[in-house]
């Protein structure tokens, strides 16, 4: 369950109009390494579970600051623990170290050549989601902190976490994995703070949701069993494709006739279907792949409850028979509402008022969620666009790009977002 985080009224505006833990000469001293750190692991991405050589440039780099690390966390994981000269609470930074199977389209002097095998085909592997951004920005948060240990007063857990995109079929891993192997103990975190660049956000610009701000996804599989016949005589059979059919056309009026999308947002996408084998013959079976997203835990409850009436019984009421099994893949991403607002005078201060823009939730997903399930937590967006772009394409595509521009903003908002809370938390 989520904790909720009670503060004094008091402590929210600490930070309005306060001095930068860091001078500006330490923020600029780290920015080419940052830079340099994130076009190396851009042009050797991996994918997730696999990320053995990330893992090893990472740990190294926690070593050398002296700080106790932990490899192997959720298969290829990496924790370090920086403690403060003053002790306090604990707070958690994550960044995401996964790359996809997306061969990269670009002219970048960084552009990944990477190849490897994804679902027994082969692939090309790319950072096109900015995971490469995170892993750096929070390398040069750690070389900061570990340079000032006087500051903190308390102790800084940092997580550097695999397969944010998913685990491979048939194993586990991810936040989830994670939390399950107890990252979140030992010391126990009290907070847990966590960036994710966006390219078509502009640099220098930050947004985030208080609340439910990233949905849950779930994935569904549906099986269709119909019976075989002659594509001429269709009255000899039962059409598993027709059945799908009324099973995909239902499934969009649970969202337009049943969910009040004046609360939250909410989708059901059918994203794959299989079925048959030649154009003359009516086939057994049809099987149908889709995802479920919701930012609210009642319209999921109710969303599910649906699906599995209504699949079953749009089958049976087309002489067949059909079966829905529903798995989720992260839940709702959900800032503490307390602690985004103490923090956000911190953001607003790092980055200028005017530059942290207060967005609404999005449909897509992060599994940063499993943390923030277990301590309160803030997600919040970088801009990575570079201002005045014609064109910037989306997260995923082979076309993906970031400005190296955006990043130092990030190390900003995580070290001083670390600072202030430990010292308010004291």
């Amino acid at each position: 369950m989520k904790k909720t985080l009670y503060l004094p009224m008091l402590l929210f505006p600490l930070f309005l109009g306060a001095q930068q833990n860091m001078n500006d000469a330490q923020y600029q001293a780290i920015e080419s390494k940052v830079i340099a750190w994130r076009h190396d692991f851009h042009q050797h991405p991996e994918l997730g579970n696999r990320e053995f050589k990330t893992a090893e440039k990472i740990a190294a780099h926690l070593r050398n600051l002296g700080l106790e690390v932990q490899t192997g966390v959720a298969h290829t994981g990496v924790v370090g623990v920086l403690k403060g000269e003053q002790p306090g609470k604990v707070v958690a930074l994550r960044a995401d170290i996964d790359a996809l199977p997306v061969t990269e389209r670009n002219d970048l002097a960084f552009r990944s050549e990477v190849t490897s095998e994804f679902l027994g085909e082969k692939v090309g592997v790319m950072h096109a989601c900015g995971h490469d951004t995170h892993t750096a920005i929070l390398m040069g948060v750690a070389e900061l902190l570990s340079q000032n240990r006087d500051k903190i007063k308390g102790t800084v857990k940092f997580i550097f976490q695999p397969s944010e995109e998913g685990p491979p079929p048939g194993e586990e891993g991810g936040a989830l994995l994670m939390v399950k192997e107890g990252v979140l103990k030992n010391p126990d975190v009290d907070a847990i703070f966590g960036l994710h660049i966006n390219s078509q956000t502009p640099v220098g610009v930050l947004r985030y949701k208080s609340g439910g701000a990233m949905a849950a996804a779930q994935e569904f599989t549906i099986n269709v069993k119909g019976k075989q016949s002659h594509g001429s005589q269709p009255w000899s059979g039962v059409d598993p494709i027709l059945i799908s059919a009324k099973i995909i056309d239902g499934l969009q009026t649970i969202i337009s006739r049943e969910t009040d999308l004046t609360n939250e947002a909410a989708v059901i996408t059918v994203g794959k279907i299989k079925s048959g084998v030649r154009f003359n013959i009516i086939p057994e079976d049809a099987e149908m792949l889709g995802t479920i997203r919701t930012l609210d835990y009642g319209m999921k409850e109710l969303i599910n409850r649906r699906m599995m009436e209504m699949v079953p019984a749009i089958a049976k009421a087309y002489g067949g028979e059909a079966t829905i099994s529903i798995k989720d893949a992260t839940d709702i991403t959900y800032n503490n509402p307390a602690l985004v607002e103490q923090m956000l005078p911190t953001l607003q201060r790092v980055a200028g008022a005017e530059n942290v823009k207060n967005s609404k939730a999005i449909t897509g997903a992060e599994d940063f969620s499993y943390f923030q399930r277990e301590v309160p937590g803030f997600f919040f967006f970088l801009g990575g666009m570079t201002p005045g772009t014609a064109e910037s394409f989306p997260h995923h595509t082979p076309d993906f790009m970031i400005d190296d521009a955006g990043m130092l903003l990030g190390v900003k908002a995580i070290t001083e977002l670390t600072l202030d809370y430990l010292t308010a938390g004291n």
